[in-house]
């Protein structure tokens, strides 16, 4: 279990971090990209357009997907995760039995409400499925800045392993056991971050912020928890952790579409003039899933309504503001 060849799929903002991090400590990377083209581009400026002004390190070799990626100890799938199943698909053939598959998005599947390491189980059958996620910026992880993971993956041994493998001094994984704790933190934490950054958009002031992150937690806990999830790992990293770091600044994708939707815009606009937020295709599957388990998630349900142009911003406040009072929990 040395995992001294590991390949990341997907040459984005984060597949380049996380390709960089893991060369720094010492492993042979393949970075690997579905697009031929942007292989050879990539090769040639060491670059991507993704994280411009973060070169590539010297030491990862950039491919076109092919059976060859599959052949490595281990691979990150480094996708959003409305494409995470291609990308299984992908590798799947080639794969050899028991070669750990991590899935390194913060989201659930449409229309299957299955979780990332589940796709990765159907898609990739020889595959040992795992997760890592936390509060982490591509460009902060790039440039080597000090940050600290989960990953998530069901036989202890092996995920030491590669935490070993995947660590290094600036990039520090912790492991568990818990996948799907550390699963619905990633993905809920998305969606509060656009509902705190509609607070901030819209001028609500500091302790509204707080009021909603707070009140935000509160439901992620109670989601978790109805799905399995071990408290210490809603209250770590990958839970409360992710959720201070994205409800906090415009770095986060999710804050920064929540800012523009308070500020006026419109919430099909915000998504298509901005980078990809994961959590705009995560709000509606967390609700219904919340919804067939009787969960209350009254702060994720207003996100999900702006989103869809079914509920103003001001009215969900006012919704917000005027539910029954309750003991707090």
């Amino acid at each position: 279990m040395a995992f001294d060849q590991i390949a990341v799929i997907g040459a984005g903002a984060w597949g380049i971090a996380l390709a960089n991090v893991i060369a720094r400590g010492g492993r042979t990377v393949t970075l690997g990209t579905r697009d031929p083209l942007s292989a050879a581009a990539i090769m040639q400026r060491r670059e991507s357009p993704r994280l411009p002004g973060v070169k590539l390190d010297d030491r990862v070799r950039v491919v076109a997907v092919n059976v060859d990626t599959a052949r490595n100890d281990a691979i990150l799938l480094a996708v959003p995760s409305q494409h995470l199943r291609a990308a299984a698909v992908m590798i799947a053939p080639a794969l050899k039995a028991g070669t750990p598959v991590i899935a390194c998005a913060k989201g659930i599947e449409r229309g299957t409400h299955k979780f990332m390491t589940e796709v990765i189980a159907e898609c990739a059958r020889s595959a040992l499925p795992a997760i890592l996620s936390g509060p982490s910026f591509a460009t902060d992880v790039a440039r080597g800045l000090p940050t600290a993971v989960t990953l998530a993956i069901a036989d202890d041994a092996i995920g030491a392993a590669l935490c070993e493998a995947l660590g290094s001094p600036t990039f520090r994984p912790y492991r568990s056991t818990d996948v799907r704790g550390v699963e619905i933190g990633g993905a809920a934490k998305n969606v509060l971050a656009i509902g705190a950054g509609i607070v901030s958009g819209r001028g609500l002031g500091a302790s509204a912020a707080a009021a909603l992150t707070t009140r935000g937690f509160a439901e992620l806990f109670r989601f978790g928890r109805a799905f399995g999830a071990r408290p210490e790992t809603l209250t770590g990293l990958s839970g409360l952790g992710d959720l201070i770091l994205t409800c906090s600044t415009t770095q986060s994708r999710n804050f920064a579409l929540g800012v523009a939707i308070g500020q006026g815009q419109a919430p099909r606009e915000a998504q298509s003039t901005r980078k990809l937020a994961e959590g705009a295709f995560t709000a509606p599957v967390l609700v219904e899933m919340a919804n067939e388990k009787g969960i209350e998630m009254p702060v994720a349900a207003a996100v999900a309504a702006i989103l869809d142009g079914t509920l103003e911003v001001d009215a969900a406040t006012e919704g917000l503001m005027t539910r029954p009072f309750k003991a707090e929990g």
